[in-house]
């Protein structure tokens, strides 16, 4: 069935290809407009599944990248700085960001001190 955001670009048998409109939601996921959207009930639960955590991981990642600045400021207390370090270990955690890279920026942040 074609939802009222899509447009139908070509309609081959059986598979129709959309173009998701600008208030589609998932036309942000679709820069170039062309995508078959998903028949099998697990690849439509899987596409809401990492829609969902690409909202979450972008805020966590907004609110970690904020705690950092704060952190590297140069009236940072070292309240600032402990908030940074435990964003950083959960994000190394949460495989938000490389493990490594939290270490390495714990550490610029331990050497500012």
């Amino acid at each position: 069935m074609v939802s009222k955001h899509c447009v139908v670009l070509t309609s081959t048998p059986g598979r129709p290809r959309f173009r998701p409109s600008r208030e589609h939601p998932l036309a942000r996921f679709f820069p170039s407009g062309e995508h078959t959207l998903p028949n099998i009930a697990s690849a439509k639960k899987n596409m809401r599944k990492s829609r969902a955590a690409t909202v979450r991981n972008r805020a966590q990642r907004s609110a970690l990248r904020t705690a950092v600045k704060k952190a590297k400021a140069a009236g940072a207390t070292p309240e600032d700085r402990l908030l940074a370090v435990q964003l950083l270990d959960r994000a190394a955690r949460k495989n938000l960001i490389h493990r490594n890279a939290a270490g390495r920026q714990k550490s610029k942040l331990a050497k500012a001190s």
